[in-house]
């Protein structure tokens, strides 16, 4: 009997989940509260739309034409770990038709006690997109209501077991776009074999309608995005040879 997974929503064409022209899936719940964060809709656990894996698989196959050029499937958030069993699945039935695998994850669920949990999930994905938020514990707890030990222990799991990895590292003004912190990243993911891309993504503000609509208030009111040299800056000292 197939798994079933709580689903948020379904991007049919993305384009900046992953290589090439990707069939994105937002999995329902996340524990952790980035102030970032564009979609809170998806923190609540066990909302969302009941899918059979079998039921998504037949969705992204429509699309296996547009796959042609690099593309494939990718699961995110949400955070996709919380229903790794449902996303491993799903994976598997899509691997086995010949679709590329990118799960897009901040690494929170992993832990050194429980690090082969994953191993079935991380056996079906081709790429892994990981969020690394902020390198210092204290800020991370700021930001996201957790510390970074876990994501950081995923990232050296990664780099051990030789799972290609793209990081990512949304800048935001004032929180984490200091040079100093910007050169720790660089100095944590420098010796990581696996990392194929660090992709900096500026903060935007096309979150803060959603919040209102909720009736939740925005932690980053007044908040402005990155300006293009600061940008630039973050890329030239996370860039990877």
């Amino acid at each position: 009997m197939s798994l079933t997974g709580h689903i948020h929503s379904f991007e049919s064409f993305g384009t900046v989940d992953g290589p090439g022209i990707r069939f994105v899936v937002f999995m329902q719940g996340c524990p952790m509260r980035c102030l970032y964060c564009h979609n809170p809709d998806t923190w609540a656990v066990g909302a969302g739309t009941e899918y059979t894996a079998e039921e998504v698989a037949s969705r992204v196959l429509k699309y296996k034409n547009y796959f042609a050029g690099g593309g494939g499937i990718t699961v995110s958030g949400g955070e996709p770990m919380l229903q790794a069993e449902f996303v491993r699945e799903l994976f598997t039935l899509l691997k086995a038709r010949g679709i590329h695998t990118a799960l897009d994850t901040s690494g929170i669920m992993f832990s050194a006690e429980n690090s082969r949990a994953f191993d079935g999930l991380l056996e079906v994905t081709d790429l892994v997109l990981l969020d690394i938020k902020h390198i210092d514990d204290g800020e991370h707890k700021k930001l996201t209501g957790h510390s970074n030990k876990n994501i950081l222990a995923f990232a050296g799991y990664l780099a051990r077991i030789n799972k290609p990895v793209w990081i990512r590292h949304v800048l935001v003004p004032g929180i984490t776009d200091d040079d100093g912190c910007l050169s720790r990243l660089k100095a944590f993911i420098s010796p990581l074999s696996n990392i194929r891309k660090v992709e900096v993504l500026p903060y935007h503000t096309m979150g803060e309608v959603k919040y209102n609509k909720l009736g939740m208030p925005y932690a980053l009111e007044g908040v402005r995005p990155p300006e293009p040299d600061r940008v630039k800056n973050a890329r030239e000292i996370l860039s990877i040879k």
